[in-house]
Formats: C-alpha cells, structure tokens, sequence
C-alpha cells in the first residue's frame, strides 16, 4: 500500500508494485528504477526483522520520487536509502520528506505530456559531452565495465537487438538494482548522433523495472528494454522479441535466430573494444587521462559503429545503381555472410532503399 505521498493529488495507482520488487521479502535491501506513465521513478527498499506478529516478523518499506526524466534520479539515492531507514525505525514521521519535496519539488506533465500547473520546474537538465541528455544515468563506477564482464561478447548480440529497436526483456530473481543498470546499458548501445536519421523508427526507452500490473501497458509498446524478476513473463511471448536470462540471450522469431551467433566481425569487434579499455586504463595508472571514462569510452564505440553503419546505408542509398556489396559491409565492420540477416531487418527497419548484393545476388 501507498502509506504517505506528495502531492496528495498525484495518481500513483500501481507504483506500490513498481517501488517494491516482487520477491524483495527474500532481500535486505535494494534500490529500483521503474517507469510511472511519462515520469521515471527511483526507490529504496529495505527490510527489517520485528517482533510483531501484525507484521509477520519483518517490516518492508520503499521510499522513492518520481520525475519527468531519470537524469538526476541518482543524485537523491542516498538520502533516499537513509529514509527509508528512517521509515523502518521511526514509521510515521515524515518531515524530512515534506522538506525535501518542497525544496526540489517540480512540475509533473500530465497525460498529455504538459505541465499541469505553472511553478518553475527545477529539475537542471544534465550536461554530458557525448550524450543526448535523456540517456545520462550515474551508476556506480565500473557499471559499464560489470556488464560487460557479465556478458562478454554476447553484448554484441544485445547491441543488434537495441539497434533494430527489438523489445528486449531481462529476466533476474532479486536485487534487481543492478539490473536496471544493465536495462540502461542496453539503451546506450543503440546511439546513433547522425542528423536526419529514422524519424519513423521508436526510440530505444528504457522502461527499468516491470512486473505482471504492466502487461497492459507492455502489449502496446513496439520497442522497450525493461527487466523483471518475475519468471511468468518468459510464457508471455507475444510481450517481448528477446528475453535475457542471466547470460543466455534467446529469441522466439525464427527469423531472429540468425542473430544469437558469434560471427568474426562480432569477435573483432570486442577485441577492439577491450583494447581501447585497457589503453584507457594504461594510461589512467601512469596518469595521462584522467579525465576519460570507461563509460565515455562505451558509448562513444557503439555510437561511432551505428554511425559508420548508417552513413554508409546513407550514401549507398543515394548513389545512383544503390547497390550494397561485400565491400560495403566489411567497411561497416559487419560480417558479409554472418550480419546477412541483420542488415536486411535493418533496412526494413530504417526504411533504406538499397539492394543487398552479397554472395547470390538477391534484393531487398
């Protein structure tokens, strides 16, 4: 239940769901972001054993804020894991709330996406040198370099899923914290900074954390990366395109199976990757570059592949004969024979009109 909020007017039907992750009580503590109609949330949750049979012996609260955007969520993580402590151990006294609302209090856009009152709206809009600020979310250091360790080069599988926009489920029992960090990473694999491209194509949105009270919702997205504990979701098929179950990355689609393998453009392509990582930390130990950050040096890679990608879809397309060779697609660093099936969903998606010569002539 939703015991106290600000504003009182606010609807918050279904976020007791969303703040608190379905199988939490196994856990002490954990944090969680999530997605609350237009505005992104954040929330603490911890759990303290009592000795109340009222209370079944633990006492379980989640203190989070909701906002327009999840750029500056992070800044409020600690004052929110201490009061939700401060609820565990004194429930009811909420001053410290009431100040911190009205200090960074905001305006929430309705329904339809405008402010609903005329205040000022004090959410600073992040600045970052290589991202849009929509896609700027602190983490705890090493985010980046912990989902790549967990995937290894299946993060070249995630990548052409996030870039063909395809809905893209996670699946993990509790914290689900970190989880929403690799949802995050996930969107940031889909960067593309080249002016005039797909204004037909759905963003990459990065819902964080679901559960079974957003299958409504979920039914009529057409592209998403979300996370969830709860294992009901693989049955749903018709909810998602791929679902992640800790390592392993499958897809129901016959026609997107093609994608799960490994090719030798994927294998150099994270090779090159984990070079330029151990170059940035090279030169961060003799102290060259302090300024450089492993997460920068993520984003920038996909977002400079996507772009060489699409420039090149770009001018083939604008040529005279639009035709797309072998030559074309290693210049792309895609596999000519492996990357086959992905860059023909890619053509569909983006809407490019070439023709697709490689091997046995054969056209899209």
């Amino acid at each position: 239940m939703v015991e106290w909020c600000l504003p009182q007017d606010i609807d918050l039907e279904g976020v007791e769901f969303k703040s608190m992750a379905s199988g939490s009580h196994k856990i002490q503590s954990d944090f969680i972001y999530f997605r609350k109609g237009l505005c992104f949330g954040l929330a603490c949750f911890a759990n303290m054993p009592v000795e109340s049979e009222l209370e079944r012996g633990a006492r379980m609260k989640s203190v989070g804020i909701l906002s327009p955007s999840y750029t500056l969520l992070y800044r409020y993580m600690h004052f929110l894991e201490n009061q939700v402590r401060h609820q565990l151990e004194m429930p009811g006294h909420y001053s410290h709330l009431e100040a911190f609302y009205d200090d960074k209090k905001g305006v929430l856009p309705d329904s339809k996406g405008t402010p609903s009152s005329q205040q000022p709206v004090h959410w600073l809009p992040s600045i970052h040198r290589y991202m849009y600020p929509e896609m700027k979310i602190t983490h705890p250091a090493g985010c980046m370099s912990q989902f790549i360790k967990f995937f290894g080069e299946q993060i070249l599988v995630l990548w052409k899923f996030a870039l063909l926009r395809k809905r893209i489920l996670i699946f993990s029992p509790p914290p689900v914290g970190v989880v929403c960090y690799r949802v995050y990473c996930c969107c940031c694999l889909a960067n593309v900074s080249l002016p005039g491209l797909g204004g037909t194509v759905p963003e990459s949105k990065p819902f964080f954390y679901v559960n079974v009270a957003d299958i409504e919702m979920l039914e009529t997205e057409v592209s998403y990366v979300a996370c969830t504990t709860e294992k009901i979701f693989e049955q749903k098929r018709d909810l998602y395109d791929v679902y992640v179950d800790n390592q392993n990355v499958k897809t129901h689609h016959e026609h997107l199976q093609p994608l799960l393998k490994i090719n030798n453009a994927d294998k150099e392509k994270y090779r090159r990757l984990n070079d330029q990582r151990q170059m940035l930390m090279y030169s961060q130990e003799v102290g060259e570059d302090c300024s450089s950050c492993e997460e920068d040096l993520f984003i920038l890679f996909f977002m400079e592949q996507n772009n060489r990608i699409f420039q090149t879809l770009m001018e083939v397309s604008a040529s005279q004969d639009k035709t797309l060779t072998a030559e074309h697609a290693r210049g792309m660093g895609l596999d000519p024979q492996g990357d086959r099936s992905f860059l023909m969903d890619l053509l569909e998606v983006y809407g490019i009109d070439v023709m697709l010569v490689i091997d046995n002539p054969c056209c899209t």
